[in-house]
C-alpha cells in the first residue's frame, strides 16, 4: 500500500490536460469522474474493469484528494 503523499502524486494538475482539472497521472481520467463512480455505487474492482489504465492506487489517491479538499474551512452547503 501507497503513503498518503506518494498517492497524492497520482494527482496530476496540468493547464493543457482537461482544463486544468485535476486528473490521475495525466491520463485524461478526472478525479472528479472517479468520485462520481464510485459515489453512484460502482466498487473499485468494477471501475478498474471499465477503466483498464487505472490502478487501484489511482482509486484510492482521488479519494484521499477529496478527503484533503474536505480540510478546507467552509463547507458547501447542497440544497
Amino acid at each position: 500500500m501507497s503513503g498518503p503523499e506518494e498517492l497524492l502524486r497520482r494527482i496530476t494538475l496540468d493547464p493543457e490536460i482537461n482544463h486544468g482539472q485535476p486528473t490521475l497521472r495525466g491520463l485524461r481520467y478526472p478525479v472528479r469522474v472517479i468520485l462520481e463512480l464510485l459515489a453512484s455505487g460502482m466498487t473499485p474492482e468494477e471501475i478498474l474493469e471499465d477503466y483498464p489504465d487505472l490502478e487501484r492506487e489511482d482509486i484510492q489517491a482521488a479519494l484521499l484528494y477529496a478527503a484533503r479538499l474536505s480540510e478546507v474551512g467552509a463547507v458547501l452547503r447542497v440544497a
